[in-house]
């Protein structure tokens, strides 16, 4: 059999050369994800010559001089104001006038009353600076919750907060506040002339379906039994996402609030999602989102930041859902699929690598993918270069997961010397532990991918 000859880009030497130590990186690893030190030396040059965007060059560098153009990292941003202390980045006030330039083609955009979507999608898949709200709002737009015209703005968002807050009177209402309001309610019949029959209800007014002890399918109290299991869940999960950020984790005052809120979201999808309820990681799938839209410095964005966040979770999980479905893994939809998908991708751009990894080393990709795909890298990366590789995601036109599958595939070509030279257990531990990486970088390799396959 003839094998595929590798293209020359594949073979160029920034995929071998040692870096230097400025990573760009300021902030922990999520603890689930262990990254190597001094036994790590993973490409993380800047791109070969990235093209850069249309637009950026057609807008004036006078442009982005006003006050509110000012950039800083999310994270440092939160770390400042809310946390004091261990995710701040020193070099935050270091902006490169690519994100200058584009902050300012955003911004412009935004402020169009309707907003044209592709150009949009355009702008951002490049990265969207951090300050001013931007990402927040342009998640918001990509995800499909805010309308392109912005005259429909207020109204949209009314309605939807509105309906969340229903929802969370209806699903996260405790069952002994139910039967209190129902003997408030009885209670008013009463002969207000018996003090000491006053909010009692008799045996005969207790329906089956109130009744503690009740096991009938209606019973609110046994769906309550059942549903404690997941709630659990689902706080044993909240309290250790991000463990290393304050947003997330400790005892302060914003933690518990942000705890709260990523809690209530979680229950009402698994209430309202019966087919699905809650799997353990949609946490950090949840965390980016709600992170972005409470740091969005409109006060009122950031207040109403948990009925956003679940409906644009809603949104974003439509397109993974059966990654989630047990009962679906071997379907032409499930996750095994989606990750032979990857496989082809891989066998595809670079057969040598594909060959080694699969056939003589026989690393199957779902140790290594079924992580990265599900959790949509959240837990490969630190925390704000997640948010980059949304911004791409979630810019895509068809939805994220072709660029998912594409970053993945990047990422298995960029240490490709490495994985050629390893053996079962090396590889594999590679891959279960990804080393740091440029994020511009494997970004443009993934677009690179996309481009060869269209041409």
């Amino acid at each position: 059999m003839v094998r595929k000859r590798v293209p020359d880009w594949l073979n160029s030497s920034l995929w071998s050369t040692t870096p230097a130590d400025d990573r760009l990186h300021h902030y922990s690893p999520s603890p689930t994800t262990t990254t190597s030190s001094a036994t790590v030396s993973e490409p993380t040059l800047q791109p070969p010559a990235p093209v850069p965007p249309p637009a950026a060059s057609s807008k004036p560098q006078s442009t982005p001089t006003s006050p509110k153009l000012e950039i800083r990292d999310p994270v440092n941003r939160n770390s400042n104001n809310n946390s004091g202390g261990n995710d701040q980045n020193g070099d935050s006030s270091v902006v490169s006038p690519d994100d200058i330039s584009r902050q300012a083609q955003l911004l412009a955009e935004l402020s169009k009353k309707v907003i044209n979507m592709w150009e949009l999608r355009r702008i951002a898949s490049q990265g969207i600076p951090d300050g001013g709200g931007i990402r927040s709002t342009v998640w918001k737009l990509l995800l499909g919750y805010l309308p392109p015209d912005r005259s429909q703005w207020s109204s949209e968002l009314a309605k939807k907060r509105s309906q969340y807050r229903h929802f969370k009177e209806e699903l996260l209402m405790n069952p002994s506040e139910i039967t209190r309001r129902l003997e408030k309610s009885v209670g008013c019949d009463n002969d207000e002339s018996k003090p000491e029959g006053r909010g009692l209800l008799s045996r005969s007014q207790i329906t089956h379906g109130e009744h503690p002890l009740s096991l009938g399918k209606s019973s609110v109290w046994n769906q309550f039994f059942q549903d404690s299991e997941i709630i659990e869940q689902i706080d044993r999960d909240v309290m250790r996402t991000h463990p290393d950020m304050h947003f997330f984790s400790g005892d302060s005052q914003l933690a518990k609030f942000n705890q709260d809120a990523m809690r209530n979201i979680l229950i009402v999808f698994a209430k309202l999602n019966p087919g699905i309820r809650y799997v353990q990681g949609m946490n950090e799938i949840l965390a980016p989102l709600f992170y972005v839209f409470k740091n969005d410095p409109d006060v009122e964005m950031a207040a109403n930041a948990e009925a956003d966040t679940f409906f644009c979770f809603v949104e974003l999980l439509s397109g993974f859902r059966d990654h989630f479905c047990q009962q679906l893994d071997n379907s032409n939809v499930g996750i095994r699929s989606t990750i032979t998908r990857l496989s082809q991708l891989l066998k595809e751009h670079d057969e040598e690598l594909w060959r080694h990894l699969e056939v003589t080393t026989k690393v199957n990709p779902q140790f290594y993918a079924f992580r990265w795909i599900t959790l949509l890298l959240t837990q490969e990366f630190n925390f704000a270069d997640s948010l980059h590789i949304w911004d791409t995601l979630l810019s895509d036109p068809e939805g994220p997961l072709e660029t998912l599958l594409r970053v993945c595939c990047a990422m298995l070509i960029l240490i490709r010397r490495r994985l050629l030279a390893g053996d079962f257990t090396s590889n594999l531990k590679l891959l279960q532990h990804y080393p740091s990486a440029n994020i511009s970088h494997l970004l443009y390799v993934a677009n690179k991918l996309r481009t060869q396959a269209i041409g």
